[in-house]
């Protein structure tokens, strides 16, 4: 029985890949350049990509269940529709989708609608999957760390409302044994939906306090500007996509990413540990 990860070499689908092959299961990545792929011994790679319909009808025969993670690219929904279409004609039943925490609230912005038209066709299909629902990653601001070094602040206009960020290492495992648990039930589970949080929940002003306190020497928070936000984005990323994540942060302000009751317990017990923080993170990376 084989798990097929795609988005295997990637900040999340290296730690699900890492965390399936340490638990014994029989793993095949795709990946679109196996020279480069860099996997652990064990993993089968096979090339394609999920506009590749050929590419796609090979990785997934004889595949049991799939793990379906599409990056944040222009024609992401258009990708995880063919998958979703060739996974059913493979006969795959059994999968994990990678959502996106309020991916039924933030209406407006663009990549958080499209994972909720994935859920959605999901549903309707039928598939017996998890669809995990993850906050905003920690290691995201891992790009930022010369900006809170260099220049005293934290640039990231995230709100006063709080986010709940998660560590990209514990969604990668919470989808490993989600991917087992389907992997060895006797008859496929019903479809469920899992919160992926972090321990805190932290404003822009709180996570500039943790690096104040980590560095050892002041930083701050300049405020909510996400029209500057967008603008500095698209110095280095593609402007429909700089103007994503402006939207995206529009919405962290107005509604921020704010755990119900019990999803932090829910994930505590799953992982039978606690999950890592925020702090934690600032820690490693700013030594």
């Amino acid at each position: 029985m084989t798990i097929l990860v795609t988005g295997a070499t990637g900040q999340i689908g290296r730690h699900v890949v890492d965390q399936l092959i340490h638990r014994g299961a029989d793993v095949r990545a795709l990946v679109r350049d196996p020279a480069k792929a860099s996997l652990p011994a064990g993993v089968t790679v096979v090339q394609g990509d999920l506009l590749d319909i050929d590419s796609l009808r090979g990785a997934f025969a004889g595949v049991s269940t799939l793990f379906l993670l599409n990056a944040v690219v222009a024609d992401e929904f258009t990708q995880a529709l063919i998958a979703l279409n060739l996974a059913r004609e493979a006969g795959i039943q059994r999968i994990v989708y990678l959502s996106v925490i309020h991916s039924d609230l933030y209406v407006n912005v663009p990549h958080f609608a499209g994972k909720f038209g994935v859920e959605r066709m999901i549903e309707q299909m039928g598939f017996n999957a998890t669809i995990l629902r993850p906050a905003y990653f920690i290691q995201n601001d891992a790009t930022i760390k010369d900006v809170v070094t260099g220049y005293g602040v934290y640039p990231m206009p995230i709100g006063g409302k709080g986010l709940a960020m998660i560590d990209a290492r514990d969604l990668g495992e919470i989808a490993a044994i989600e991917l087992i648990r389907r992997e060895q039930a006797s008859a496929p589970l019903p479809l469920e939906r899992i919160t992926i949080v972090g321990p805190d929940t932290l404003t822009g002003a709180d996570i500039a306090a943790i690096w104040t306190e980590v560095l050892g020497r002041p930083i701050a928070y300049p405020g909510d500007d996400t029209a500057g936000f967008e603008q500095n984005l698209r110095q280095f990323a593609p402007h429909w996509m700089a103007y994503d994540m402006r939207l995206m942060a529009d919405r962290f302000q107005t509604e921020g990413m704010v755990p119900a009751a019990g999803d932090v317990e829910r994930l505590t017990a799953l992982l039978g540990r606690p999950l890592r923080t925020y702090r934690e993170f600032a820690a490693e990376i700013g030594a």
